[in-house]
């Protein structure tokens, strides 16, 4: 109990959301200040001047573009437009984007009706955080009284089961694994088997770090989910891929790859709080149109959480409204 107790403790979830995105707000909004210094009304300097402190936030110049478009639009329309309203302009247009990019509110860490064993297929590159982001859904998981299976299918390092395994016995779920050098895919489909033999209510199957640059070893992540499908008809319920967000661009890079070796189905954004790049998660949702699910906002457990994009925008412009 003493694990429930030190991670879930009664933390403010909006004190964690501010003190993680306290990086990207602070660069963000320090340019926004400097860009309409002196300036009366939005004009195309300004623009300008906007166009380049998205760009740097690492939004993504596809994504500002976009942005900066919706807010000559608004201009245009209203022919006068306060400059000391930009960044509420701002807010209200990437709020409104995300809303448009499937990105919506979800309920806590609550699962469907009906589907069970809820599987979740886990990717990544390695160092994202991708199993840490496993522990801390399960221990969410747990905490509702669910019964979790954590599945080891990244069996190329022993140094992954191993920690997985740890994870498990720190959360108190279940844990399944063939050891190291086992077929990924025969992994993930006993683990489903596991599941059902043992009413499981969640099956959580880890995968292998795999580089987006290697061709490869991508295809092994359809293989792996072929082989779930297998097992259950409709599985993987969700294949949720983990991005660090203080890799900027590379993360929507690492986005593209593997969207193209499988269907993703959410995103998990980790490591706000260690970085001045969070508005990459605003370009991500944007470019691909995958829903943003979960954010790490710090290590503790409750730090992972439910991406509520109207706290997070809030969030991002707090000192303005101050």
């Amino acid at each position: 109990m003493s694990f429930f107790k030190k991670f879930f403790s009664s933390k403010d979830k909006k004190e964690d959301l501010d003190k993680g995105l306290e990086k990207t707000r602070e660069g963000l909004l320090g340019k926004l200040a400097r860009a309409v210094a002196g300036k009366s009304t939005v004009d195309a300097e300004v623009l300008d001047e906007l166009e380049q402190i998205l760009i740097t936030s690492d939004v993504g110049l596809d994504t500002t573009i976009k942005i900066i478009e919706r807010i000559e639009a608004r201009v245009a329309r209203d022919k006068y437009m306060n400059a000391a309203e930009l960044d509420r302009i701002l807010r209200d247009e990437i709020v409104q984007l995300l809303a448009e990019n499937n990105t919506n509110d979800v309920s806590g860490f609550d699962l469907p009706e009906g589907v069970r064993p809820y599987v979740i297929l886990v990717v990544g590159v390695n160092g994202v955080g991708k199993t840490t982001t496993i522990g801390k859904l399960a221990a969410q998981f747990k905490k509702q009284g669910k019964k979790v299976v954590l599945g080891a299918a990244d069996t190329f390092r022993a140094a992954a089961v191993d920690q997985l395994k740890i994870w498990s016995e720190r959360v108190g779920c279940d844990f399944y694994s063939k050891g190291m050098g086992a077929d990924p895919a025969a992994v993930a489909y006993e683990t489903v088997q596991y599941a059902l033999n043992n009413d499981m209510d969640v099956a959580i199957i880890d995968t292998a770090g795999r580089l987006h640059t290697k061709v490869n070893l991508m295809r092994e992540l359809s293989k792996i989910r072929r082989s779930i499908a297998k097992k259950l008809e409709g599985a993987p319920h969700e294949v949720l891929l983990v991005l660090d967000a203080t890799t900027g661009q590379n993360a929507i890079e690492q986005a593209r790859q593997f969207s193209e070796a499988t269907e993703v189905t959410a995103l998990a954004i980790t490591k706000l709080d260690g970085t001045a790049k969070g508005g990459v998660a605003i370009g991500i949702s944007d470019q691909f149109k995958i829903p943003i699910k979960y954010i790490g906002v710090g290590e503790g457990i409750e730090q992972l959480q439910p991406f509520d994009k109207a706290a997070f925008v809030d969030s991002l412009f707090r000192k303005a409204e101050a």
